[in-house]
């Protein structure tokens, strides 16, 4: 993505793509003065209140409040009088500002990805806003390129029209879009054939899979938000909660049962809510969800109860499927799929970033999914070459080591600080624990290469099964800590555009590590390898890496 000053390399003549021509620039839809003013309200409601408090000491407290409501409903509709687009058949440009005028343009080339996503204020009025991936999202600063809102309609055929090009030898449909365009500043793009028939459905939402909602813990993270907010909230009104009559009743509750009965009663509370929690939020994230492969050459993904999510993704861009499995829902047999594709947000979480294939559902289902999305069944039941005792012993070292630690200076509080006996000798009880999970991360350690498609899986918390193209790669790392070096030991990364953009095969085989970069993308490692001269035709000669 660029920003409009000298006009980008390959930009065609003045007549299809001339940035000054006014005539082909379209507006968002006019119903989004009904919502931004509305969510800018909302999102300024503390600060608001604040302007309204610090001019209550002066007297003049409405009359602040209500300039700062003007402001935030004129902030809200500024947008819509100074943002334009236009969909040209080279690029895409988003013209936006008053103080400050910028004109982004993207080349369609570099479109990957096309979020078509609507809360429930959008949906009440028929909006959707989208979001065009370009690759570059995920960059601290970077704003991306968003159009909030554009008519449900319009933006659902925004997104064939960039994604679902017509294969060479057709007759090209941006050309007449874009004189419909030229003809009215606020025409949406004419209809598109409904191409729904044409799309071969993956997978659908199976009512039975919200059972896997209770496993993905989201609720907890929801639970501890509310608490903190909630907590706050109380300080700052200055509530003393042992006084309302709930509250209190519950604690003395609590007291008189003992407090071994009152921790387990409020651990198993806890956890019925955290469990009510993770499926609700399961339900509203995911109801819907229906996986499409269209025959342009897209994957669909459409989710979503309330907030409706649409994502597409272009299959060239794909580079891999990461089989991902968190403990508990490893346990209860289930996994998701995520994608490695170029253009994908990461760091942000796979439902959050748009790269989420299938949410949480069994694991045969996800296998299944995995396969015709990416590779085939092979790389995902190809067996796999394990990491030797080495890596294993490594994994109870780095497991019981701090574990160990963390006992005995309990142990030694009790003795020097006099720190109640029970502390220490709960504590024991991390060590199975902690052994139980290192022979979990063993059996979890392996990687395979075949066809031209490495395969490397590891963790225990967070299993992951990562299945990437051997032409995706663009380098590889070799790490070694200290400890690694004295065992013999490296970790070997895959360095990539896509997903995470680095994948780890862990505790391997320095030698090993060597021949599986080195057979994955031939010549790449040459000029850093020191061969010995051979001495017999029949002689083994391992290569190793040049210090």
């Amino acid at each position: 993505m660029t920003e409009l000053g000298t006009p980008p390399a390959g930009t065609p003549p003045a007549d299809t793509a001339n940035a000054t021509d006014t005539g082909s620039w379209r507006r968002l839809s006019p119903r989004m003065l009904a919502v931004h003013p509305v969510q800018e309200l909302l999102r300024s409601l503390p600060a608001l209140l604040g302007v309204a408090v610090a001019g209550s000491t002066s007297g003049h407290g409405p009359l602040w409040g209500l300039v700062g409501l003007v402001l935030v409903v004129a902030l809200g509709t500024l947008r819509w009088f100074t943002t334009t687009y236009r969909i040209s058949p080279a690029h895409v440009q988003v013209r936006r500002g008053l103080l400050r005028r910028r004109v982004l343009t993207v080349p369609r080339g570099r479109v990957r990805t096309v979020d078509v996503t609507a809360n429930a204020m959008h949906r009440l009025v028929g909006l959707a806003r989208v979001e065009i991936g370009t690759g570059r999202s995920d960059r601290k600063g970077e704003q991306g390129l968003k159009l909030d809102a554009l008519a449900a309609p319009d933006a659902r055929r925004l997104r064939e029209e960039l994604l679902h090009r017509l294969r060479p030898g057709t007759a090209s449909a941006a050309a007449p879009e874009a004189a419909a365009a030229r003809a009215s500043t606020t025409a949406p793009p004419p209809a598109r054939t409904n191409t729904s028939e044409q799309e071969t459905r993956l997978a659908t939402l199976d009512p039975r899979w919200v059972r896997y909602g209770p496993f993905t813990l989201s609720g907890l993270l929801t639970v501890g938000v509310v608490a903190g907010f909630g907590s706050r909230a109380v300080s700052e009104a200055k509530i003393d909660l042992s006084k309302v009559g709930p509250v209190r009743g519950l604690l003395d509750q609590v007291r008189g049962a003992g407090w071994l009965v009152g921790a387990v009663e409020v651990v198993v509370a806890l956890l019925a809510v955290c469990v009510l929690a993770s499926t609700l939020a399961y339900v509203l994230a995911f109801w819907n969800y229906r996986l499409t492969r269209h025959p342009g050459g897209t994957l669909h993904v459409d989710r979503g109860l309330i907030t409706t999510r649409a994502t597409s993704i272009e299959e060239r861009r794909m580079r891999g499927v990461e089989l991902s499995e968190p403990l508990s829902l490893r346990l209860a047999g289930g996994a998701r799929c995520i994608a490695v594709a170029t253009g994908l947000r990461v760091g942000r979480g796979a439902e959050r970033g748009g790269s989420l294939l299938l949410p949480p559902a069994p694991r045969e289902v996800a296998l299944r999914v995995a396969g015709e999305v990416f590779g085939g069944a092979e790389p995902y039941a190809t067996p796999l070459v394990p990491h030797g005792p080495k890596a294993v012993r490594r994994r109870f070292t780095r497991a019981l080591g701090p574990t160990a630690l963390v006992v005995v200076v309990l142990a030694a509080l009790h003795e020097v600080a006099g720190l109640p006996s029970w502390v220490w000798q709960a504590s024991l009880v991390l060590l199975p624990c902690a052994a139980l999970i290192a022979g979990d991360r063993a059996r979890s350690l392996g990687h395979a290469l075949r066809d031209g498609v490495l395969v490397c899986r590891f963790g225990s918390l967070v299993r992951r099964r990562n299945v990437l193209t051997c032409d995706g790669v663009l380098g590889w790392n070799l790490r070694q800590s200290y400890f690694q070096r004295r065992a013999g030991l490296t970790t070997l990364v895959a360095t990539t555009a896509a997903g995470r953009q680095h994948y780890e095969i862990p505790d391997v085989e320095t030698a090993e590590a060597v021949r599986v970069a080195d057979a994955a993308v031939p010549g790449l490692l040459t000029p850093f390898l020191v061969r010995p001269e051979p001495l017999t035709r029949t002689s083994g000669v391992t290569p190793r890496v040049s210090r």
